[in-house]
């Protein structure tokens, strides 16, 4: 069950010849897989390319009418393996996943089938997570494709440019025998805009043709002495053929006049839009992107054709680079081919731009009017001194850290752990990446480490101090994906003496709520219902306990305390396990509305506080940090501080009352059932109890005043 329906998306990609296709960058990519005549796809969910493996789980009877395999991996390593097809088949294969963290877990498969080559064209869509709002470490594909020798492609930001480059890079591929890396940027992902389509393409081949008909070649396998001569063969063949097709077919792409006071700008073709922002706010272009210098707009970033520099930087005295992020691979390069051509061309970069982050529209601006003004202040005399932009709106909202969903039954967790800090002091905590990892930030202030997706047990098997134990974290999501044999079995295997809590919420929650192998929902295409704890006992771990309900924090706490604290030794595993309350609530609001529509009855749980009991030292709030959990004016005049209180986004977990109950607090919290369309006894009830409370109330007023007088 992945966060929405894409079926509007997956009526889409039946567009035909000359029908216009209007939708986000990364749906434009997927129909162009199909236009391409891809035989198989797969991948490894997570931003910014979940749709392209969303919208083709959605569209599986579309896929099989093509004859197009499509698989969601079990990880990103399991999806580069997947390019084996292309490596004896003239198939055409595509994986995606999100980068650098996702190239790194499938850099094994990557160097084998990059250094082996393929027959088929084989595409990896990357999508390039770096810059203001990415989720990882700062990183770029860049290098990767370098060290391996796959070729880059970073399309301009339009959906008819990244169209053609999917296009173009399986022929790119083809052509060279090697495979072709797609960047995709976090905005290119989701920008919109509209392109002419074609016609959905059956693969000349299919998996299953391809199956039928084994092919054999040693040649193609990474062993000696092949591998040697892979790497001949890609400088001496398939770099050459690559340079080839990238000129004859003009992947890359000239802007602007051909000269201009022997000045030109190079740039990433990600980064193009940017650009034109840049110089239309200097009067060097106008909001057509027609420019009054010249660009040379690299589409593809690796490998550089050295004609192409050489001809675009004959003339010009200096030329600047635009290229995100450090090392400046692309100026290094661009000045080894200026000098190899003979040419005195200055190549300016990083000395006027920044070394580090994203170039944005005003970053670029500063950086390219620097360069006019050093090198021809003529050209834009008014760029000379940069006016600053107006400061955007968003800049007044007050920054709000990320942090859990509203009823996540991940919350309760970290509760428990901070009421058994509390009494057996801090332990050393090997986090993981997943949403639990918002548990480092407040109120939880929990994490001392995370080294990747399901390595939160692999993180603290270094951790062996005496008469104490480290504490990781782990997801569902995680753990199927690395955490069971990096993690569990490894601790294991090493009799690591560590506690391991695995937080199954029944879905890959983080990265738009997939189902996984543990997840409880049906799944007509999957296979699901595979218990976490069975898995665990399968690998030899025999301390196990599982917790069907993590809302009770009172449970959880001693299943903490009594794993920290056994006289076992070997690794302590805690399933933790209530569904993600994001997808429950996606699924129960709908059941509800419906009920609701047709008249029948349905019950809400609610909880508030009591204004009168509440002491206002917000202990609750510390120890839960639910945003529905909030504070007010305190309606009592005598007393100044401010009362807990409950807003209406409240989706009834009853974590609030738990925690008082388990950390001793006050008991200021209720739970209400507000009931829709009650039955005929239950508004005869609720009569009953208004008249009763009524008469209790007006005795004791009539007391009060007796008293009084």
């Amino acid at each position: 069950m992945a966060e929405r329906s894409f079926k509007s998306e997956v009526r889409k990609l039946t567009a035909g010849e000359g029908d216009v296709f209007t939708g986000e960058g990364i749906l434009a990519v997927t129909k162009a897989l199909l236009q391409s005549g891809v035989a198989y796809v797969g991948g490894y969910q997570g931003s910014p390319i979940s749709h392209l493996m969303d919208v083709f789980a959605d569209a599986s009877d579309l896929l099989e009418s093509l004859g197009v395999h499509f698989e969601t991996s079990a990880s990103e390593a399991s999806a580069a393996a997947m390019l084996a097809a292309s490596v004896n088949y003239p198939l055409r294969g595509a994986v995606t996943w999100k980068s650098v963290v996702g190239t790194n877990v499938a850099s094994d498969a990557l160097s084998n089938v990059a250094s082996g080559g393929v027959t088929g064209g084989a595409l990896i869509i990357v999508g390039e997570d770096y810059g203001e709002g990415s989720s990882i470490m700062q990183e770029r594909t860049h290098a990767f494709a370098m060290k391996s020798q796959m070729w880059l492609y970073d399309p301009r930001p339009n959906l008819p440019s990244i169209v053609d480059s999917v296009e173009q890079a399986f022929r790119l591929s083809e052509a060279s025998n090697t495979p072709v890396m797609l960047e995709m940027r976090v905005r290119s992902c989701h920008m919109t805009g509209s392109f002419v389509a074609r016609d959905n393409k059956r693969p000349a081949m299919t998996v299953a043709e391809a199956a039928a008909a084994p092919v054999r070649d040693t040649a193609r396998i990474v062993l000696p002495p092949a591998n040697f001569l892979h790497e001949v063969e890609k400088i001496e063949k398939r770099w050459p053929a690559a340079q080839a097709y990238i000129r004859e077919n003009r992947l890359n792409e000239w802007f602007g006049p051909e000269q201009a006071e022997g000045l030109g700008i190079i740039v990433q073709g990600g980064l193009y839009n940017n650009l034109s922002r840049a110089m239309e706010l200097l009067s060097l272009a106008d909001a057509f992107g027609d420019s009054k210098l010249p660009i040379y707009c690299l589409n593809v970033t690796y490998p550089l054709v050295p004609e192409e520099v050489a001809g675009f930087c004959r003339g010009k005295h200096a030329v600047l680079v635009l290229e995100e992020g450090q090392p400046e691979f692309i100026e290094h390069e661009l000045n080894t081919l200026v000098r190899r051509a003979g040419l005195d061309t200055r190549i300016v970069g990083k000395g006027v731009l920044p070394r580090a982050g994203e170039y944005s529209g005003q970053v670029i601006r500063e950086g390219l009017a620097e360069f006019l003004h050093n090198e021809a202040p003529r050209v834009a005399p008014e760029a000379v001194t940069v006016a600053p932009l107006p400061e955007p709106a968003a800049s007044q909202i007050p920054a709000r850290p990320a942090g859990f969903c509203t009823g996540c039954p991940e919350r309760p967790i970290f509760t428990a752990m901070k009421l058994v800090e509390r009494e057996l002091g801090p332990s050393h905590v090997s986090a993981d990446i997943g949403c639990h990892l918002f548990s480092i930030l407040p109120p939880f202030n929990i994490g001392n480490t995370t080294m990747g997706y399901g390595l939160g047990s692999a993180g603290a098997s270094a951790f062996k101090p005496k008469d104490k134990r480290a504490i990781a974290i782990m997801g569902d999501g995680g753990f199927w994906h690395n955490g069971l044999t990096s993690g569990v079995g490894n601790a294991v295997f090493n009799k690591d003496d560590t506690v391991t809590i695995i937080i199954d919420n029944g879905y890959s929650a983080a990265t738009g709520g997939q189902d996984i192998p543990s997840s409880r929902a049906e799944n007509k295409q999957r296979v699901t219902k595979n218990p976490i704890a069975r898995a665990v006992r399968g690998v030899g771990a025999t301390w196990v306990r599982e917790l069907t309900r993590t809302y009770d924090v009172a449970r959880m706490r001693d299943t903490l305390r009594e794993a920290l604290t056994s006289p076992e030794k070997g690794p302590k595993i805690i399933v933790a396990q209530s569904e993600c309350m994001l997808n429950r609530q996606r699924r129960e609001k709908k059941q509800k509305a419906a009920a609701l529509k047709a008249g029948e009855r349905v019950v809400r749980e609610r909880f508030g506080v009591d204004s009168d009991t509440c002491t206002g030292d917000h202990s609750c709030i510390r120890l839960s940090g639910c945003p529905s959990l909030t504070i007010k004016p305190n309606p009592d005049p005598l007393r100044r501080d401010p009362v807990a209180h409950v807003e209406n986004s409240c989706v009834g977990c009853g974590l609030c009352g738990e925690v008082s109950h388990a950390a001793v607090l006050c008991p200021s919290f209720y739970r209400a059932r507000i009931v829709a369309h009650p039955t005929w006894l239950e508004r005869l009830g609720e009569k009953i109890r208004q008249s009763l409370i009524g008469f209790l109330q007006s005795r004791a007023q009539r007391r009060r005043l007796a008293r009084a007088f």
